[in-house]
């Protein structure tokens, strides 16, 4: 599959994924917020919030890995351009003060790459 229909997939399934969601969250709110709540929906609203803490976990590990491989990404450009930069190359030392400034802006927002 090329990027285009990678992209178009991954969109779907993102918006069908929201979808769900949108569905799930109104009953487990009206669960969590009901006053006398049978024997069912206790089970109903265990299972429901069991799902949500593991979509959350998930959702927390696709947010790591992409944050980290993008990051990766860009600190291996910065070492290439930097490299470049040394021996003159004036194409490059834009790229490297772009990257500069990416880091400078990461750290000052506090975002950070866990490597463990």
């Amino acid at each position: 599959m090329d990027f285009n229909q990678n992209k178009k997939t991954l969109n779907s399934e993102l918006e069908q994924f929201s979808g769900i969601l949108n569905e799930l969250l109104p009953r487990y709110n009206k669960l969590i917020n009901k006053t006398n709540i049978n024997s069912l929906e206790l089970k109903e609203l265990g299972d429901i919030e069991h799902f949500l803490i593991e979509v959350t976990a998930k959702i927390s590990s696709l947010k790591d890995m992409l944050d980290q491989n993008l990051f990766g990404h860009s600190l291996d450009l910065y070492y290439k351009f930097k490299e470049k930069a040394l021996k003159g190359d004036v194409s490059a030392q834009l790229k490297l003060e772009r990257l500069r400034n990416f880091f400078d802006e990461s750290l000052k927002k506090e975002i950070f790459v866990s490597w463990n």
